[in-house]
């Protein structure tokens, strides 16, 4: 199913007519608008066979009438995996890379990181930059949804804790400051348009994606290629920290990443979940 948050921070499921069906009665009445996606993870085994009625019945709104939002806007927790691909490695450091006077470390060392929750935005927003002098980067990454508490989970099982799939931008400012601030700031965590629930995607450790700027490829991968796959950072993450339902897992970028500025369309294609369209603008 996908799964969309729209207008008000409703809820929404896509139907088999193509139209979207609002199922936001389906959480408590008072849920504070930005938690209900978090209060309907929590919810869905009792409420899933009533959302896939509704997908049958179609009946909704056009999606071209609404304005599509984050469709995950307020996690608990945005972890975030550094250096999961080897080739990324390497074009951030060396001779040629980013960082020429560094060992750049991969995710078996750096394990993770925490960005904001607040840097999340949806198809209805922009990539805002703050700083004319200085460089932003887009990354490509595949984000995991959390659909139930996880506490020191197998990797075996842990693929079983994933509500759904969203393609997410990690958008990065290069530089001497910390990870979590270089992609904390606000707009740097573009995800959606929907959620794909876990059900729907037959084997997220062999995903193809790529990602466009103004129609040029930079990025093209696969997340067999991840050095920690989704099932191992899943794991490892939650042995340490307990995982709650609708927290976010970026699994990290593939080699390409390059600048962006103001006026490109970044575009992130997982053709087995979705397609994310952003437009780059300078924070105003």
């Amino acid at each position: 199913m996908k799964l969309y948050v729209y207008n008000d921070y409703r809820l929404g499921v896509e139907a088999t007519d193509g139209t979207l069906v609002d199922i936001t009665d389906l959480v408590p009445e008072h849920t504070e608008p930005r938690e209900r996606t978090n209060a309907l993870i929590r919810a869905w085994s009792t409420v899933s066979a009533d959302v896939s009625s509704r997908v049958a019945a179609g009946g909704g709104q056009a999606l071209d009438y609404v304005t599509v939002r984050a469709p995950q806007p307020q996690p608990r927790n945005l972890f975030a995996a550094p250096v999961n691909y080897h080739k990324h490695q390497q074009e951030m450091g060396g001779e040629k890379g980013v960082y020429t006077d560094r060992k750049i470390l991969d995710v078996s060392v750096r394990k993770g990181f925490l960005k904001a929750v607040t840097s999340i935005v949806g198809p209805d927003g922009a990539i805002e930059l703050p700083y004319e002098d200085r460089r932003f980067d887009h990354e490509a990454e595949v984000g995991i949804i959390i659909s139930k508490e996880a506490k020191q989970v197998s990797v075996e099982e842990a693929l079983d804790y994933v509500f759904g799939y969203t393609p997410l931008l990690d958008i990065t400012l290069r530089g001497d400051e910390d990870r979590s601030w270089r992609k904390s700031m606000d707009t740097f965590t573009p995800i959606g348009p929907y959620i794909l629930t876990a059900d729907e995607v037959e084997d997220p450790e062999n995903l193809d994606f790529w990602l466009t700027v103004n129609g040029e490829m930079r990025q093209k991968s696969n997340t067999s290629f991840l050095i920690w796959g989704i099932a191992k950072l899943i794991s490892e993450y939650s042995q340490v920290i307990t995982l709650q339902p609708g927290d976010i897992i970026a699994t990290g970028t593939p080699e390409g990443v390059a600048q962006i500025v103001p006026g490109d369309t970044v575009v992130l294609t997982i053709p087995a979940i979705g397609e994310l369209t952003m437009p780059v603008v300078a924070r105003p």
